[in-house]
């Protein structure tokens, strides 16, 4: 089955638009105009991947996207923000709630397109090894996509996981911004050079006691211990 893409944009004709070269793509697409429906599909059907606009009638897109970041069985869903704001703290801010990618209205059709397979891509990769543990208590499925604090299971989003995996698979090396958002996004349009800072801050949050285990090493990067 080809993957689904909700598509919650409250203008019809862009959201007509989006759909006809997804699907031409060979994406299944369902498309929302409000908040609220697109909230209550979820309880019969996840999709893959959800492009979300900020300025919806009945709801803030950013808070869309907090409670899919937040809410357990949906964190994982890659989410594309798509909006006409263009303000780097409005970037900010939908980086700080997990989103995956951030796309500035006007658009172009076919670069939406792009954009959605590199992050679906970037969603699917996984690394061979299985499972790694840490004296902390940090302990990473890389198979089924999964972290764990003594027992605690961590929600994390797709972009988190996947910081937090390239880290962990190479414990004690240390990392530049730079080399993390080339390995993670592979020469791929960073929005803002705060990516790596504020995917880390969301890590550390989540991770709770273990969050020791993310060294900031001053000046040059980051790296795993412990």
């Amino acid at each position: 089955m080809n993957p689904c893409i909700a598509v919650v944009e409250d203008e019809k004709d862009i959201a007509e638009l989006i759909a006809l070269h997804l699907q031409k793509a060979g994406f299944q697409v369902q498309s929302y105009l409000e908040a609220r429906p697109f909230l209550a599909s979820l309880k019969r059907r996840t999709p893959d991947l959800v492009i979300l606009d900020l300025m919806l009638p009945d709801s803030d897109g950013l808070e869309v996207c907090r409670y899919l970041k937040s809410a357990p069985g949906l964190s994982a869903i890659p989410v594309i923000i798509l909006t006409a704001r263009t303000d780097e703290a409005d970037k900010v801010l939908g980086l700080e709630m997990g989103a995956d990618d951030y796309v500035a209205k006007p658009f172009s059709p076919r670069e939406l397109t792009a954009r959605v397979r590199a992050v679906m891509r970037r969603a699917e990769r996984r690394s061979e090894s299985k499972a790694l543990r840490f004296e902390s208590g940090l302990a990473l499925d890389l198979d089924r996509h999964e972290a764990e604090v003594r027992g605690r299971k961590v929600e994390l989003t797709s972009t988190e996981f996947r910081l937090l995996a390239f880290l962990a698979q190479r414990p004690g090396r240390v990392f530049t911004r730079r080399q993390i958002l080339d390995e993670l996004w592979k020469g791929e349009k960073i929005v803002i050079d705060r990516t790596v800072d504020v995917h880390i801050r969301n890590l550390r949050e989540k991770l709770g006691n273990a969050a020791g285990v993310i060294k900031n090493i001053r000046g040059v990067g980051y790296k795993i211990e412990g």
